[in-house]
């Protein structure tokens, strides 16, 4: 159990850095889809 633990833990860095690499160009994606959007219809 403390070895599943730990390495769970050590882990933990690479999830973050994972998840902000498909985080963030997918947020930029959504931002720019908004902007367009706002573009289109003219808000």
């Amino acid at each position: 159990m403390a070895d599943s633990e730990q390495a769970g833990t050590s882990r933990t860095p690479l999830l973050v850095f994972v998840w902000l690499w498909v985080a963030l160009p997918f947020a930029y994606g959504v931002f720019e889809l908004v902007r367009k959007v706002i573009q289109l219809f003219g808000a």
